[in-house]
């Protein structure tokens, strides 16, 4: 049987295939449209299985909100230019708004969907199978809230959601909040969000920087006391460096050393420990500051932290949870 054009544009119009693929598989078939859009599948499985080994860094990173469920979809793939082409995007938002039609709450949920027939699965392998790539789900994020919001930063790597804890948020306000959440990176919503462990260690970072800090110091001041610039001595390499251009004579460097050792055991034993603790304090402070969601300054207007933004927007409004993903380094 004599394979038409007709035949071929409408097997294209079913699978998205090329145009050669298509007039192979229906010439395989003797013109059967269904059992060469099988063999199609079958080939987007086998280019699919070839890659399965490969990295799958770059793709396209969607959220989108309705009413009380927000999500992020983030599909992978191996190269930036099939990232952007305009049939991946769509594929991404096809696989969007199925998880949000269906309040989908984990990745297996997601892949266990049918689309046009077939498991989400087989079809982003099918998809697969055209672009000659890997390509797979790499991270699914949801939240449900009274109220949620979404953001799709420019260039598809980085998406957030948000929700709040009160019906009818104005859309700018939940909007502003999305946006602070892909411009900063918090960590948590609030201090009391932050992991204990992650407090844990900022506080004893903390400590240690503290102590090192006062240790320097006062070996700074033994050294300008003998007469030596702390700035000569401050390493093994630059002493001896300086040695070598004549700025340091070996009996100078020698007393340095011996000075540097001696101040900093003496001063690391004789730490004041109430110090130390409201220095650290306040380092900690600071991490919560920088990195708590509702402690932070508001991106538009400094003068506020997004706590005071929202209530000054409505009266008790918060934040309740966020996910942020981020294809790219942050």
């Amino acid at each position: 049987m004599a394979v038409t054009l007709a035949d071929i544009t409408k097997l294209r119009n079913l699978t998205s295939a090329g145009m050669m693929d298509c007039k192979k598989a229906l010439t395989e078939t003797d013109g059967d449209i269904e059992a060469a859009v099988e063999i199609l599948r079958q080939k987007g499985k086998a280019v699919a299985a070839k890659r399965e080994d490969r990295e799958a860094s770059e793709g396209c990173v969607l959220a989108k909100n309705e009413g009380n469920f927000a999500a992020i979809v983030a599909l992978c793939c191996e190269t930036d230019f099939v990232a952007k082409n305009q049939t991946f995007v769509a594929l991404t938002q096809e696989l969007l708004d199925l998880a949000v039609a269906n309040k989908v709450k984990s990745l297996d949920e997601l892949k266990a969907l049918t689309i046009k027939g077939v498991s989400v699965v087989d079809y982003i392998t099918e998809e697969s199978g055209k672009t000659g790539e890997k390509i797979e789900l790499g991270r699914y994020e949801y939240l449900e809230a009274p109220s949620t919001t979404s953001y799709n930063h420019l260039g598809n790597k980085l998406s957030t959601i948000a929700g709040l804890n009160l019906e009818g948020v104005d859309y700018q306000v939940g909007r502003d909040v999305a946006m602070q959440i892909a411009s900063m990176n918090p960590v948590a919503v609030d201090r009391d969000s932050v992991p204990e462990e992650v407090k844990t260690s900022e506080y004893n970072v903390a400590v240690e920087k503290t102590k090192e800090e006062q240790v320097k110091k006062a070996v700074e001041v033994a050294l300008k006391k003998a007469g030596i610039n702390p700035n000569l001595v401050d390493s093994d390499d630059h002493i001896e460096s300086n040695i070598t251009k004549g700025w340091l004579t070996r009996e100078e460097a020698d007393k340095a050393r011996a000075i540097i050792d001696e101040t900093a055991a003496a001063k690391a034993a004789n730490l004041p420990e109430q110090m130390i603790t409201n220095i650290a304090q306040g380092r900690l402070n600071k991490f919560f500051k920088e990195s708590c969601l509702m402690e932070q300054e508001f991106v538009k207007d400094g003068e506020l932290t997004i706590a005071q933004y929202l209530d000054k927007a409505t009266k008790g409004l918060t934040v309740v949870s966020f996910k942020r993903v981020n294809l790219n380094k942050d």
